[in-house]
């Protein structure tokens, strides 16, 4: 496990979180599963999730097919971004676990969950999406899979990618 969330300056909240709406979106480098690779200086000018996730997360897996379809399938351009993040697992896992999941949306993993670190604390679930617009801001945190709580993401979502 990474460090990362020891030189955060926010402590963990009751969500695990230790980045705050307002927040710039913490430093990243992601090797998709597709060959593509997203940074957090290569997405300013586009708004996006980074939806973290694991092959062995039953509630990821649950909410998962609802960010295909009613997220990347309704606003997934070029002018929005839905970008799965995956725990700790190897590339080939990453993979194999997106095509049972029948995910068309990009995934890349996250080793030692180097950037989940940066986002949540230690010992923290892994279920939550982090929305972030076109400035690299953080705008919405989600935790879970609650329906009230994913409409609410999907409204934010809405005024950056109608």
């Amino acid at each position: 496990m990474s460090n990362a969330w020891a030189q955060y300056p926010h402590p963990a909240d009751e969500r695990g979180y230790i980045v705050r709406i307002g927040d710039a979106v913490p430093d990243f480098e992601l090797n998709c599963t597709d060959g593509s690779v997203y940074s957090r200086e290569s997405l300013i000018g586009t708004p996006y999730v980074l939806q973290f996730t694991a092959s062995w997360c039953g509630v990821c897996r649950k909410e998962m097919p609802h960010l295909e379809k009613e997220v990347w399938q309704r606003f997934g351009s070029g002018q929005f971004l839905l970008l799965g993040v995956d725990l700790d697992e190897p590339m080939e896992k990453v993979r194999t676990f997106a095509e049972q999941m029948g995910i068309t949306y990009p995934i890349a993993p996250d080793p030692e969950g180097e950037l989940f670190y940066k986002i949540a604390g230690p010992k923290s679930g892994v279920t939550r999406n982090v929305v972030v617009d076109e400035t690299g801001t953080i705008v919405f945190l989600t935790r879970l899979f609650e329906e009230e709580e994913f409409e609410s993401m999907k409204s934010v979502i809405s005024r950056f990618a109608p």
